[in-house]
């Protein structure tokens, strides 16, 4: 594990953005894994400003995004498909076609979930994974649980999770309560991950995942077994 202690959200941002950059420039057929919500916005506005300056190119590029909510339609505001072309996808020059996000509206969400981790492996795994953390200790929507679930499943979101997202809604009732996530397997299996996070809110829970005790009740925990994980953040840990 490296830790780079970082002034503010905007350093930690451009950071992530050169690695990911790096990443591509270094193999211009990089598998990404990407995160959605808050914290990786302003990762994404770098890229973008890197590829409109010509820096990187994302022509041969694939991504997979960690999570959907289940029972969104991939053109609601609030999916993460909506997400990631707003923010990235539509910004840079990727053929959309070798973006992968779970399908919310999928009648065999167990189907869904098979065809993600083929799609991955036939892929070759995932060459660079860009992760944040939930207050709650999630990464992609692994939630806290009596185990670790190695592959890409529908989970029921914990009640920290559903207020955590409720600020993105009209109110509360419409967070929806299931979602679609990569599991442990293809995160531990990436070959380099970074990890951001931001926000005094943040600090006792990336405590805890980075120097307490490996637990799935704390998913994000597992990390410290990653073989090569990046931790970039302005929080005094």
């Amino acid at each position: 594990m490296k830790i780079l202690k970082v002034k503010n959200y905007d350093e930690m941002s451009r950071k992530a953005a050169n690695i990911i950059a790096a990443q591509i420039v270094l193999k211009p057929q990089t598998v990404l894994g990407l995160a959605t919500g808050s914290t990786p916005i302003g990762t994404y506005a770098h890229l973008c400003e890197l590829c409109k300056n010509g820096d990187v190119d994302f022509s041969q590029v694939t991504t997979f995004n960690l999570d959907e909510y289940y029972g969104l339609d991939p053109t609601h505001e609030q999916s993460y498909r909506y997400f990631m072309n707003k923010h990235l996808l539509t910004k840079v020059n990727i053929d959309l076609s070798s973006t992968y996000i779970a399908n919310g509206k999928a009648e065999d969400v167990e189907a869904e979930c098979k065809r993600l981790d083929n799609l991955i492996e036939e892929a070759g795994g995932i060459d660079l994974q860009l992760l944040g953390i939930g207050h709650n200790g999630h990464i992609g929507f692994n939630e806290p649980s009596n185990e670790f679930v190695k592959d890409t499943h529908c989970v029921d979101l914990g009640e920290t999770t559903i207020d955590a997202n409720s600020r993105f809604f009209e109110n509360r009732n419409d967070v929806p309560k299931r979602a679609i996530t990569l599991g442990v397997k293809p995160i531990m299996q990436s070959k380099k991950a970074i990890l951001i996070a931001n926000g005094d809110d943040k600090r006792e829970i990336m405590k805890k995942a980075l120097f307490g005790p490996i637990t799935p009740s704390v998913p994000a925990s597992i990390l410290q077994l990653h073989k090569d994980l990046i931790v970039i953040t302005p929080l005094d840990l």
